[in-house]
């Protein structure tokens, strides 16, 4: 246990390093540095002690990074982006899935025998998207523009959709259950809704209570229940725990438009939740580097680069389709923006914790799965991050 929490300090001691040299820069994301580390320690036996699971990141660790980015999104942004975010995270996410799925399948059928199930799988984790890692960058090129809103907007929604439609291609590849249209849309609205319903009503709770105490140190503890809580309770309801943090975490935003008493709780929410953001994001990155090393001794790394390229390509089309056809807000989104937003879509936090859900499987089939989509996955992480800055510049001017 002494030896398990000491590695556990030199991972946070690492990070904090990492992001010391970045503190004024953002020119690289650091999550990025963070998994190449992370990879290079794997070769070190003493950090192959340290494991990581579907829990530690679902339940322990993704709460906290999304109630963090939730309460931080601006209202007046979610306003303004409220059509391109709610539609991209949903309607957009589907088509992503099923047309990523097709174009995965013609192409992993003839290389490694792949079924279209599994092939509805690998599309179903790949494409909730994590851009923790390049927000920075896109905010200090674009500044106050809608592409960074629109990106980590469309993000905090998708997290939950992408769980269900997981939900429903893990239970079709492991357990060979049938696929239904209608049970599927029934399953979709009521975790979707449910999730939803649990994260606003904590969230207004939580407002009341704020108010009530004037202790700062009383509220931040109540913003962690609420952070926290709000997740366990939806998801042993059976509804999205995802959506309720995040739903929750926006309710608490609402209240900080309103009067300078608010702005002041605001700041103290920001000295707690802004030192564990990090914290947390240096563990995860850290350890899914270390993690990944097991499965990146396999033979099909040519399938594993175009399914990432497949990936982009999807989104640019979907993207595209969603920005550009719409009547009322296709004028505020060029091409140039639409493709900065596929690439910003990295892979990440919930496709790996969606991902190592399905490791435990023993078969075969199981196996390349997780071997494709996890390079994939660090292949986004990677390449995606490098190019964000240089290519955020070239069109911003």
């Amino acid at each position: 246990m002494l030896l398990y929490a000491s590695l556990l300090v030199i991972l946070l001691a690492v990070g904090l390093i990492v992001y010391i040299f970045d503190v004024k820069s953002n020119y690289f994301p650091v999550p990025m540095v963070l998994l190449i580390i992370g990879i290079g320690l794997s070769f070190i036996p003493v950090f192959s002690r340290l494991g990581l699971n579907h829990d530690i990141i679902f339940d322990l660790l993704l709460p906290g990074i999304l109630f963090v980015s939730a309460y931080s999104f601006p209202i007046r942004s979610l306003k303004k982006n409220i059509w391109p975010i709610a539609t991209l995270g949903t309607l957009g996410l589907m088509a992503t899935v099923f047309l990523m799925a097709v174009l995965i399948y013609l192409v992993g059928a003839p290389a490694a025998g792949l079924s279209f199930v599994a092939a509805f799988l690998i599309a179903s984790v790949l494409t909730p998207t994590d851009p923790v890692s390049v927000t920075a960058i896109l905010e200090n090129v674009f500044g106050d523009s809608d592409v960074p809103k629109v990106v980590e907007g469309e993000s905090m929604i998708n997290d939950g959709t992408s769980v269900v439609l997981f939900g429903i291609a893990s239970s079709m590849f492991l357990y060979n259950e049938s696929f239904s249209i209608f049970s599927f849309l029934a399953e979709f609205l009521l975790v979707s809704l449910g999730g939803v319903a649990v994260g606003v009503a904590g969230g207004w709770l939580v407002t009341k209570a704020v108010h009530i105490m004037h202790n700062h140190v009383y509220q931040v503890m109540l913003s962690v229940i609420l952070a926290y809580g709000g997740f366990y309770i939806a998801e042993g309801l059976g509804v999205s725990g995802v959506l309720a943090t995040v739903s929750a975490g926006i309710m608490l935003s609402r209240t900080f438009q309103k009067t300078e008493k608010e702005e002041e709780l605001h700041s103290y929410l920001d000295g707690f939740w802004k030192v564990v953001e990090p914290a947390v994001l240096s563990l995860l990155f850290l350890l899914i580097g270390i993690q990944s090393a097991d499965y990146l001794a396999f033979g099909h790394w040519l399938l594993a680069i175009g399914i990432f390229i497949i990936s982009l390509i999807v989104r640019f089309i979907v993207l595209g389709g969603f920005l550009k056809l719409s009547p009322h807000i296709k004028e505020r989104f060029q091409w140039s923006s639409v493709f900065m937003m596929t690439w910003s879509g990295l892979k990440g936090t919930v496709s790996v914790a969606l991902l190592l859900s399905i490791e435990t499987q023993s078969n075969s089939s199981a196996d390349l799965v997780v071997s494709l989509t996890f390079a994939a996955i660090l292949l986004s992480l990677v390449i995606q991050s490098l190019g964000v800055y240089p290519l955020a510049q070239k069109f911003s001017s």
